[in-house]
């Protein structure tokens, strides 16, 4: 990855050369065999968090990196363009972290955050259900209180990471319909009555398991509400804020490899007796991949920095997620083209990585969706 970044502090610097020192030395070895046999790679994970990097953005105080969030998106950055199912894995945990860390309790968070965030406990976050996507507020899944806690019965679907993980954030209906009947309740992996299904056969990001997660009268105890009853809908959204931001530069990360793939294929292919990077065609779509990837990185990081400044960034993440998954998608496809026939074939990654950015423009709410939040906020 060729990435300058000049505005890092003096630890940020050392973070991201630790970053790409286990990317380069852990992950980028490890892709191919794990996603040709889709496998999940859940030791990695551990490697990761016992370096501290699955709880970046949360205070030490209970394991947290305490950094900015500026600084958390370009580690996601910098492991995308080595394997971006081990960057959204982080970025989905992160998220299931989230409403923990933001709306539990002290007592929720001394027990529970230290190993949530220092990767012993790895976690999934149960919104979409099979006939509830974009309309989340219409899930269905419900939980019914009684003295031996919560009896949650339902479906979730395309959830990341099901069944392998140790804790699900789940949100059910523990009222009437609509966002106002909707808590947040942090279950057990192995609470009997929790199942995942058999995982989906996606596309791309093969090595990151996706499936369903049937609760057939799972009882999580009451202490496991995450904020108040009739929050978890606002829990919810305030949480997707931060996974687009994480999908955003995720999304930049990977175009940012396939940009240096093409670009490195293009000064070695020869015809017409020179190398195809100084065909003005080839050159063109090179320096357009290039703007591109140089403006989705500006837009994300803009945004973090109103995250990290406490200001409103819904909208912006909105913007960012759009702008960097739709670059992320043009810039893939324009890295198979470069590369002609050879592109199309599995022997160079550039068709993996247009496979897997697909779903970048799907997840943490499509791209229609992001294009209707920043609509209602003009």
């Amino acid at each position: 990855m060729t990435v300058d970044r000049p505005f890092l502090t003096e630890e940020g610097d050392a973070l991201i050369g630790l970053v790409r020192e286990i990317a380069d030395g852990e992950l980028a070895p490890r892709v191919d065999e794990y996603e040709d046999g889709r496998r999940f790679p859940r030791e990695l994970f551990k490697l990761l968090g016992r370096a501290g990097l699955l709880g970046l953005p949360y205070p030490e105080e209970h394991g947290g990196g305490g950094v900015p969030y500026e600084l958390y998106l370009q580690v996601l950055e910098e492991l995308a363009a080595r394997w971006l199912a081990v960057a959204e894995g982080v970025s989905v945990h992160s998220l299931a972290c989230y409403p923990l860390a933001t709306f539990g309790t002290d007592t929720q968070r001394k027990q529970l955050l230290p190993d949530m965030l220092g990767g012993e406990l790895l976690g999934a976050y149960c919104l979409s259900e099979p006939h509830s996507g974009s309309d989340a507020a219409a899930l269905s899944t419900r939980a019914m209180l009684s003295e031996n806690g919560y009896t949650v019965s339902g479906t979730k679907a395309w959830i990341t990471h099901a069944g392998q993980v140790d804790f699900y954030n789940v949100f059910v209906r523990t009222g009437g319909p609509g966002p106002a009947g909707i808590s947040c309740l942090l279950a057990d992996a192995a609470t009997p009555g929790i199942a995942a299904q058999a995982p989906e056969k996606t596309m791309g990001l093969r090595s990151s398991t996706v499936a369903q997660v049937v609760f057939d009268g799972a009882v999580v105890p009451a202490d496991r509400l995450i904020g108040e009853d009739g929050r978890g809908f606002k829990i919810a959204l305030s949480a997707l804020d931060g996974g687009r931001l994480g999908i955003a530069a995720c999304a930049v990360g990977l175009a940012q490899a396939a940009l240096d793939y093409a670009a490195g294929y293009a000064r070695e292919r020869e015809q017409f007796g020179k190398p195809i990077a100084e065909f003005q065609g080839v050159g063109f779509m090179l320096a357009d991949m290039a703007t591109q990837i140089a403006a989705a990185r500006a837009l994300y990081l803009s945004a973090a920095r109103l995250r990290d400044a406490g200001r409103p960034h819904t909208a912006e993440a909105a913007k960012a997620k759009l702008f960097c998954t739709d670059t992320a998608m043009r810039v893939t496809t324009d890295a198979v083209q470069v590369l002609g026939g050879a592109g199309y074939v599995s022997d160079h990654p550039v068709e993996r990585y247009m496979r897997e950015a697909k779903v970048l423009q799907i997840f943490e709410g499509t791209n229609q969706i992001q294009r209707l939040v920043i609509s209602r906020s003009l």
